[in-house]
């Protein structure tokens, strides 16, 4: 069974920075996308970045890819999303999530397995 849990969210200032994980567990991800997705209050879900576990080949909403970064360890089965500059628009549930590398990287409703979410809020 698959498991993706997610990590390091928290309540953080504009202009601050974050790493979130997400650690996957429960099969051999080799031929998988990792993305990250987030949804605010009132707001669908939107992409935000995606990477494969074999080439760390990277993918990013085109709004974020100034400032958020991710990356992936494959000896710890885990995906990070580095974000900087935090602004309070990014305030949202972040969501990892996991799917076979084919077809589109940035749909929601393609990817098979979800984590429960990390709450990031940014303050003024």
């Amino acid at each position: 069974q698959v498991q993706l849990v997610e990590s390091g969210g928290g309540l953080v200032q504009a202009g601050d920075s974050l790493r979130l994980s997400c650690a996957a567990s429960g099969r051999t991800f080799s031929r998988y996308y990792m993305a990250w997705f987030r949804q605010a209050p009132g707001k669908e879900r939107e992409f935000v970045a995606a990477i494969t576990w074999s080439g760390g080949s990277t993918n990013y909403a085109d709004s974020l890819k100034e400032r958020f970064t991710i990356s992936r360890d494959n000896a710890k089965n885990t995906v990070y999303l580095q974000m900087n500059n935090l602004k309070t628009e990014d305030t949202a549930v972040y969501y990892c999530a996991t799917k076979v590398a084919v077809g589109s990287f940035s749909e929601g409703y393609e990817y098979d397995y979800w984590g429960q979410g990390t709450q990031v809020t940014v303050s003024s």
